[in-house]
C-alpha cells in the first residue's frame, strides 16, 4: 500500500481519452485535477514518512482526496455520455 499510485489515468484508465480531454477544456475538472494531484503528492509523502495511519491532519488529507475523487468520475461521466 506504500506509495500506492493514486493519479486520475491510474485510477480510471477507461476514461484516459476524457481526463486529457477535460484537462484542456473544463475548468472545474482541470481545477479539481490539480487539487487532487497536490493532495495524492502530499499523502504518498507522508506514507514515505510512515506517518501513524491514524494521524488526524492524514485521516482529513485522504478524505478530501476520495471526495475529490468522487466528483472527478462524476464530471468524466457526464463528460462521456455527452460524448457518446
Amino acid at each position: 500500500m506504500l506509495g500506492e499510485n493514486h493519479l486520475l489515468t491510474h485510477e480510471f484508465p477507461e476514461y484516459l481519452s476524457a481526463i486529457i480531454e477535460l484537462k484542456t477544456s473544463n475548468y472545474k475538472f482541470c481545477e479539481l485535477a490539480k487539487r487532487y494531484h497536490q493532495l495524492d503528492h502530499q499523502i504518498r509523502g507522508l506514507e514515505k514518512n510512515e506517518v501513524p495511519t491514524s494521524d488526524e491532519h492524514f485521516i482529513e488529507l485522504k478524505a478530501e482526496r476520495a471526495v475529490l475523487k468522487d466528483e472527478l468520475y462524476r464530471l468524466l461521466v457526464a463528460h462521456s455520455k455527452q460524448a457518446g
